[in-house]
């Protein structure tokens, strides 16, 4: 097995999650985590190429470095869906060859097309001929029965011969049929011992790590092995590990973090913006409920955002309320005045 090389940085970055990872996501994270890499969650290449780009790709400035994950199959289309990401500002376009929902099957991408390491290859190729930003590969360790070393290996060789030279790679494979979504994030065993084999056997590569990463302990330990740690729920549920892993990794001061209050606080001027161009609070707030994760007054903070953020009408007084209840640390969730 390699070691991480001496005086290379190892990468950080959070994982893409559907309806998780969205723009207002990524603008408070930013806050915590600020040398991260971001993705999006996945956009499916027709839907930029029929629908609305503005609505789809806009973003805050402050997400940098941000990469744009597409879905898809047919070269032409991710080509095309890859140049209007790369026009918008997005500093990586990565592939999802790792979703192996039955919705997303139908539409022969994600996961499933581990099968068809040539198609996958020539889709690549293509978003590579007409992008100047890394095109770079998001995959499983295998699918179904097809779990054999060989297998992962042949598709990683064929999608390289374009000049792919990241991979980020989940160690669970994808159960295509009869497991939920969901399952296929817990049921399959994680093989971490089969990403850092293909880190050992084509060193060329920077190979990313993915699934079941919880702590800054677990994360130094893959850097051992591999490029860098992806890190999916945790990140979502307790946003500081964030804070703590770039201080471990990268050596960032980690009192310069800002405490939940101050977040709250940094974030009034957006979430009102938002709010006044027609956004719902709680399709803001709902990604805070993680902010005091591990700390005194969590239950408190969660409890008033979740009562009171739902509600028709409301606005940042409620986020004001949620930190009054979490610093006050009474468990209060009296209503905030509206």
């Amino acid at each position: 097995m390699t070691s991480q090389p001496k005086g290379l940085t190892p990468q950080l970055s959070v994982a893409p999650m559907l309806d998780w990872t969205d723009r207002h996501y990524r603008h408070f994270v930013r806050l915590i985590a600020p040398k991260c890499r971001l993705y999006s969650e996945m956009i499916v290449a027709e839907a930029i190429l029929r629908g609305s780009p503005e609505r789809l790709l806009s973003y805050s400035p402050v997400e940098h470095p941000l990469a744009l994950q597409l879905g898809g199959s047919n070269p032409g289309r991710l080509a095309q869906a890859a140049r209007i990401g790369e026009d918008f500002g997005y500093d990586e376009i990565n592939l999802n060859v790792g979703c192996p929902s039955e919705r997303v099957q139908n539409a022969t991408f994600g996961a499933c097309l581990m099968a068809a390491p040539e198609r996958v290859a020539e889709g690549v190729a293509a978003m590579q001929a007409v992008v100047r930003v890394p095109v770079t590969v998001k995959c499983r360790i295998g699918i179904d029965d097809q779990d054999q070393y060989e297998f992962l290996l042949r598709f990683i060789d064929a999608v390289a011969a374009t000049g792919c030279t990241q991979f980020i790679v989940h160690a669970r494979k994808a159960i295509l049929t009869g497991l939920t979504p969901r399952q296929n994030r817990d049921i399959p065993p994680l093989r971490y011992d089969v990403v850092y084999r293909l880190k050992s056997e084509r060193p060329q590569l920077n190979v990313v790590i993915n699934g079941g990463i919880r702590t800054v302990e677990e994360a130094h330990a893959h850097v051992q092995q591999v490029d860098g740690v992806m890190i999916g729920r945790e990140a979502y549920h307790n946003p500081y590990i964030l804070a703590e892993l770039e201080a471990a990794l990268f050596g960032s001061d980690l009192s310069a973090v800002p405490p939940p209050a101050a977040v709250v606080e940094a974030i009034r001027g957006y979430v009102e913006t938002e709010l006044a161009a027609g956004a719902r609070l709680h399709s803001m707030s709902r990604h805070l409920l993680g902010l005091y994760a591990h700390r005194p007054g969590a239950r408190s903070f969660r409890r008033v955002l979740s009562e009171f953020a739902t509600r028709p009408g409301v606005g940042f007084e409620v986020l004001d309320a949620a930190v009054r209840a979490a610093e006050g640390g009474s468990g209060s969730s009296s209503a905030p005045a509206i």
